[in-house]
């Protein structure tokens, strides 16, 4: 563990008036449970994730004003999911602060999805608590215009609308092929291919598998259709 807060906050560009917030948003239950007299940031987890999903819709609201509610809810959902949100962490290597119970460390806890995706809502609301919104919405919003222009999140849904193509031939199998997988722990990329039968028929990357998928998905239709979709 990383004892020096003050490298994280570099990373996320906010400075904490009190450090006492950020250390019990890094402190996990695990840890808390050992030393007994520790707060765990179970609490903060629950906070946090209100603020990134009135911060998150807000935005959407905002900047596609033409999207019906059902598409805006579905974004939203693809950019807190907890695949965005432990990548989200990861970038800023989240898990190297975190305090965990000697079971947790020793399991590869730092590296786990859900615990990521915890602590970073935490983080969230640690900012919120100390900042306030304004500081929040910065710090939320700089990863989530990120996950917009770089992650590809689309608001179709590629792998339905192929699957859907595919099963008006009652007799075609489609499947998606884990076939590559690079980079350090924090920065991974997935790279997938979509079987038609036995044929490759597209292929994708990403940040996490569903990322490849979806990707995969989206070539595929273009090769299938003969077009750009």
């Amino acid at each position: 563990m990383v004892n020096d807060f003050s490298i994280l906050e570099e990373r996320i560009n906010y400075k904490f008036k009190n450090q006492a917030l950020l250390c019990e948003a890094l402190t996990h239950s695990s840890y808390a449970n050992e030393k007994r007299n520790k707060k765990c940031n179970e609490r903060m987890e629950f906070l946090g994730d209100a603020v990134l999903s009135i911060v998150t819709a807000e935005f959407l609201y905002t900047k596609f004003p033409d999207l019906p509610e059902g598409d805006l809810s579905k974004l939203r959902s693809a950019l807190v999911c907890t695949a965005e949100l432990s990548g989200f962490a990861n970038e800023i290597g989240l898990g190297d602060f975190l305090f965990l119970g000697k079971g947790e460390e020793n399991t590869g806890g730092k590296n786990r999805p859900s615990i990521l995706e915890d602590a970073f809502e935490a983080l969230i609301a640690a900012v919120y608590l100390d900042g306030g919104m304004d500081n929040a919405k910065r710090h939320i919003l700089r990863f989530i215009n990120k996950a917009l222009e770089n992650h590809q999140i689309n608001f179709k849904d590629y792998k339905t609308e192929l699957q859907e193509l595919v099963q008006q031939n009652p007799d075609e199998t489609l499947n998606y092929v884990v076939v590559g997988e690079s980079g350090p722990d924090h920065d991974k990329r997935f790279e997938v291919e979509v079987h038609l039968n036995s044929n490759v028929i597209g292929k994708g990357t990403g940040k996490s598998k569903k990322q490849a998928e979806m990707q995969a998905a989206k070539k595929a239709l273009e090769n299938l259709k003969g077009k750009v979709v």
